[in-house]
């Protein structure tokens, strides 16, 4: 088990009424944040988006369409699960992030030995105060990078539920908020499986999206070589944003306008999941809400301040296609979820177009 950068354990306790556990302020992770911008306009929100994601790319070497999902997902304070093989930089993308906002990000290699107060702290004694004093845990972070999910007990696993959710932790009757943003990114790998303790459909339902890195091109590999061959990237990697900003950037984001058809189309992509002959469960209500939020983020990365079909079309299948569960004989014709989710999109009909539409 490993847990890096250790954090301070000082809290101050707010006023609760009635002698009721309340919440407790925590110190932030990083410096006091400045004072939030004002409101954004949609090419101030684009032009920060690209900057954010033109540093990110600048280390994560030809996944431009990877890196816009991860924004987009952090804009809409959503969390992402990352799946593919070891070595092709899952938690890369994940720190670059961090770096480019400015914070710090916390790692957790989840091993079968991890206790759930590992991942968001612990009540220890303290003799000399002779009172208990909150230790906090990895999760009190700005961005909390979760490597190999799924080698870590289901215990352990569901400790992340309440705090990606509900975006806090209760330990011994007492609430502790964590501060905006919180950006959850895990990762597993699809291989060695032996020993591992898969992430069951409600914390799979937890995560906004799920991407795959995949491999590099040749052009980009050799970048990768000639870029990273001395050094590590992130050494030298400068800041282009703040918590401040993001926090600005995902108020922003919620104020896209999203025109009544296109919430109804929203609900019709995710309804054709649930009575699909290839698949033994749709998507849940939760892949809504999260497919409406993404599809925001989508056109504040393009400078609108409204939503067009293409928006959520593009967003359908990293938001959708893992919290589907295959019918066994879909799985014997080697169709999986972004298979299904891609027929859903070319098949229901996109609102003003006759006919279907789909998005290459």
């Amino acid at each position: 088990m490993t847990v890096e950068e250790p954090r301070p354990s000082s809290l101050t306790a707010a006023p609760t009424s009635r002698g009721r556990p309340g919440f407790l302020v925590l110190p932030d992770v990083v410096d006091d944040p400045e004072i939030p911008p004002p409101p954004l306009n949609p090419e101030a929100v684009a032009a920060a988006a690209r900057r954010i994601a033109a540093c990110v790319d600048s280390v994560v070497d030809g996944k431009p369409e990877v890196v816009r999902v991860a924004v987009a997902v952090l804009l809409a304070e959503g969390h992402l699960l990352i799946e593919d093989v070891p070595g092709v930089g899952k938690t890369l993308l994940a720190k670059a992030l961090a770096r480019a906002l400015g914070v710090g990000a916390r790692r957790i290699q989840f091993t079968p030995d991890l206790l759930p107060g590992d991942v968001t702290g612990v009540s220890v004694y303290d003799p000399g105060r002779r009172d208990f004093e909150f230790k906090p845990g990895a999760v009190f972070a700005h961005v909390l990078v979760g490597d190999e999910i799924n080698r870590a007990s289901p215990k352990t696993q569901s400790a992340l539920l309440e705090c990606m959710e509900e975006r806090q932790v209760s330990v011994d009757g007492v609430t502790y908020p964590l501060r905006r943003p919180f950006f959850v990114v895990a990762t597993q790998n699809p291989v060695e499986m032996e020993g591992t303790y898969p992430l069951p459909e409600a914390q799979r339902d937890r995560f906004m999206a799920r991407i795959a890195m995949g491999y590099p091109g040749p052009a980009a590999e050799m970048l990768m070589l000639e870029s990273h061959g001395a050094a590590s990237p992130l050494d030298t990697l400068e800041p282009v944003s703040s918590t401040a900003e993001v926090t600005a950037l995902a108020d922003a984001v919620r104020t896209v306008y999203v025109a009544p058809e296109l919430r109804q189309y929203v609900i019709d992509l995710v309804s054709a999941t649930r009575g699909h002959p290839e698949l033994r469960l749709g998507a849940s209500p939760r892949a809504s809400l999260h497919l409406l939020r993404v599809s925001r983020s989508a056109a504040a990365l393009d400078g609108r301040p409204y939503v067009i079909p293409d928006d959520i079309q593009a967003m359908a299948r990293p938001v959708l296609a893992h919290r589907l569960l295959l019918a066994p004989d879909a799985g014997l014709r080697r169709h999986t979820g972004n298979t299904v989710i891609s027929e859903i999109v070319g098949r229901v009909p996109v609102p003003g177009i006759r006919g279907p539409r789909h998005r290459g």
